[in-house]
């Protein structure tokens, strides 16, 4: 008895022996010994490119697989990755290496990111041309013509200084050059007469790549926006008259186109000189109104009498 329990001790000291060597080995098959300096290379289209791969034990080969500017070192623990010019859109170097010890062959792959700024960015109106009209949507569009790649891109949109949009592409993966657009849909009213819109295309690389991001902006687009006269306040008005004394009225208002003018009153008669100001020549009641194609809007003065130093 005493010596089956000797065997069955000397088993498991075994066992265990063999289950720590096997996880040394397996921590020891996890780590490749290769590293790739730098380990995240951004460029842009046809720049060049260097890129070292080193082993950190003794190594009997070790080298680049790439398409372009392949190259390997059978002496050497460091080996070089090298192009003059890269303007390859799916290039994937690989540092690969062959060992003298366990494990006897690995590889490391480059993250790499080949980026092209825009040909062009453009803005233009969705099926409409002309002026627009307060109160009415329309949409604008933005394209940007070969830029890669374009999972890295933000389109921002701009009403004067003021970003009031961003569109980005992370959904997408293509790293060869693509066409891309945005929209943005708008509700212009009065104070957006006249006002600049633009976009911008950033590709933003992350820490490695150049800073600050490359931006491309477009033409800037100005709206026309056309909405009826300003609603005058008050609408009604009293002015004191004074005879001998000159009473100028005026409802000047805004609008676009701007508005024609009329005055009712029957003080005055067939006024169709189209003017905001009116020369009262007695009291009464004065009606003007201030009209364009989008509307009208209008404004009563009722000029009372009264006495000289009163």
């Amino acid at each position: 008895m005493a010596d089956f329990n000797k065997i069955s001790e000397t088993m498991k000291n075994t066992l265990k022996c063999i289950f720590i060597l096997f996880v040394l080995q397996t921590a020891s098959g996890d780590r490749c010994s290769l590293e790739i300096s730098p380990s995240r290379v951004v460029v842009a289209f046809g720049q060049p490119v260097t890129v070292s791969c080193v082993a950190s034990r003794p190594v009997r080969v070790l080298g680049w697989e790439s398409a372009i500017g392949p190259s390997h070192t059978q002496r050497d623990i460091a080996v070089q990755w090298s192009v003059d010019s890269l303007i390859d859109w799916i290039e994937e170097p690989i540092c690969y290496g062959v060992f003298f010890s366990a494990p006897r062959q690995c590889e490391e792959k480059l993250n790499l990111v080949l980026y092209k700024t825009p040909d062009s960015i453009s803005i233009s109106m969705v099926n409409h041309t002309g002026p627009m009209v307060e109160g009415k949507e329309y949409q604008l569009l933005c394209e940007v013509q070969n830029i890669a790649p374009v999972q890295y891109l933000t389109l921002r949109w701009y009403r004067g200084q003021t970003e009031v949009y961003n569109h980005t592409f992370s959904e997408l993966s293509p790293a060869t050059p693509v066409q891309v657009s945005s929209t943005l849909l708008i509700n212009p009213g009065r104070v957006e007469d006249g006002a600049p819109y633009r976009c911008e295309a950033a590709l933003e690389l992350g820490p490695e790549g150049p800073q600050p991001p490359p931006r491309v902006k477009s033409e800037p687009l100005s709206i026309a926006v056309h909405y009826p006269p300003d609603p005058f306040n008050p609408e009604r008005e009293v002015v004191d008259f004074v005879d001998g004394e000159d009473i100028l009225l005026n409802c000047s208002s805004g609008g676009n186109p701007p508005p024609s003018y009329s005055w009712s009153s029957p003080n005055v008669q067939d006024n169709d000189e189209n003017q905001p100001l009116l020369r009262a020549p007695s009291s009464g009641t004065y009606t003007c109104t201030a009209s364009n194609m989008l509307g009208k809007s209008s404004k009563k003065f009722m000029v009372k009498p009264k006495s000289k130093g009163v």
